[in-house]
């Protein structure tokens, strides 16, 4: 097979999340420790960072990525979903693993993939592992899934375990109540490995202290020792430690508002790493080069100027509420948000964040998840807000460039799956 034949055959074979949502979850760690052992457990062989969390886990396991790079560490970094091509998950110093790869592992694994019929995500795990070892990686970052306990990257043994922001959403698979979905998460934390939990959210900072003392792993609360203030145009930042000064006039590659919240808990892992080949001019380097040196793409990403043309792949109800938060912080004429949602969306939830003075271009994904534009569209009408339905994200796209001016904005989003059909992104 070549690669686009390999590709196919795992999306035909597996079931995959990005197409059918928690219909393709496989339930319990089964699948993912036999695959290993066949493999010769791949996942003992490099030392780990692990990352879950509701918002922020794929931003976060990018900067620790390029940090570690930056200060010469051979990095691996696992994350998920991606956006254009299947190789974006697994990176080897920011580079893509080799499409030549994919294709030898799917070859060589055809028997037992047939015989413990993995999900897509279980044999894209596996996968990253392998590939990791082989190439003998000082440190892999190994992004969670979705949840925690029982994702099929919780058998690594990290170094420091990381938990992003926490917020609704997977309520099917994860929980109705913020504690719940919490206790999900909770489940990477590990005997005596230390765990960072980047934002101190009162109703669910129980959870975490709980779980970690059951199993006796040092918890730090990196908001409560990073302290970060923004200049006038909020290109740069002054952070502080413990309330003195740590590092002044830091940029980010990433621009987006939420990303305040991600690298305070960047800083405490480089920070418990506790290694003194990281100096403070690699963590500059590494934010401010994190997407140039990851390929990261989709978060508050500039594609073009005039009109000033913005992407973000936040598709729940606190990332959506972030990326409004921001946007009405913007000087335009008019807004053009094109917009589209998977199906298991709360609007209700996600509707009274949404920009007042925006118009909305609803469309649908090329994905049996996504939710119809026509009924997108009638929702937001219904709540005040104007609409209209398009057939395809291409077109959406297309018509808001021709109805924007040099002096409007268009915001593209509202799902990863949304962002992936961006033809120039």
């Amino acid at each position: 097979m070549n690669y686009e034949q390999t590709v196919n055959y795992l999306y035909e074979q597996l079931p995959s999340f990005q197409k059918y949502g928690s219909a393709a979850i496989k339930e319990g760690l089964g699948n993912i420790k036999a695959l290993c052992e066949h493999l010769g457990n791949p996942q003992t062989q490099f030392k780990s960072i692990h990352v879950a969390g509701t918002n922020g886990k794929g931003s976060s396991s990018h900067m620790i990525a390029s940090v570690l790079q930056a200060a010469g560490y051979k990095t691996g970094l696992f994350t998920s979903p991606h956006l254009k091509n299947f190789t974006e998950r697994i990176r080897l110093d920011g580079a893509e693993i080799p499409q030549e790869e994919v294709i030898e592992f799917v070859e060589k694994n055809k028997e037992i993939i047939a015989k413990i019929q993995p999900s897509f995500f279980e044999l894209s795990t596996v996968m990253a592992f392998d590939f990791f070892a082989k190439n003998k990686v000082d440190m892999a970052i190994i992004e969670v899934g979705l949840g925690g306990r029982l994702d099929s990257t919780n058998i690594i043994l990290p170094q420091i375990s990381l938990i992003t922001s926490i917020s609704y959403d997977h309520q099917d698979v994860l929980g109705n109540t913020l504690p719940e979905i919490a206790g999900e998460k909770a489940g990477i934390i590990k005997n005596a490995i230390p765990v960072v939990i980047s934002v101190l959210q009162e109703e669910i900072a129980e959870v975490f202290v709980n779980k970690a003392k059951e199993v006796d792993a040092p918890i730090y609360f990196a908001s409560n020792d990073y302290q970060i203030s923004f200049g006038l145009n909020r290109q740069e930042m002054m952070v502080k430690k413990q309330g003195k000064l740590f590092m002044d006039r830091l940029s980010c590659e990433l621009k987006g508002f939420y990303q305040e919240h991600n690298i305070k808990g960047v800083l405490k892992v480089i920070e418990l790493l506790d290694d003194s080949r990281i100096t403070k001019a690699h963590i500059r380097l590494g934010l401010e080069k994190v997407a140039t040196r990851t390929g990261l793409k989709g978060r508050w990403q500039i594609l073009n100027r005039k009109p000033l043309t913005i992407c973000d792949t936040a598709h729940n109800e606190d990332g959506i509420k972030q990326i409004s938060t921001q946007l009405q912080t913007l000087i335009c004429e008019k807004l053009h948000f094109v917009f589209g949602v998977m199906k298991d969306k709360n609007l209700e939830k996600i509707v009274d964040f949404l920009p007042k003075n925006a118009i909305y271009y609803c469309c649908q994904a090329d994905s049996p998840r996504a939710m119809k534009g026509d009924i997108l569209t009638e929702f937001l009408v219904k709540n005040n807000l104007q609409a209209v339905e398009y057939q395809s994200v291409k077109e959406a796209i297309n018509q808001a460039k021709q109805n924007a001016n040099q002096a409007d904005i268009i915001f593209i989003g509202g799902s990863n799956l949304v962002v992936a059909e961006i033809e120039d992104l």
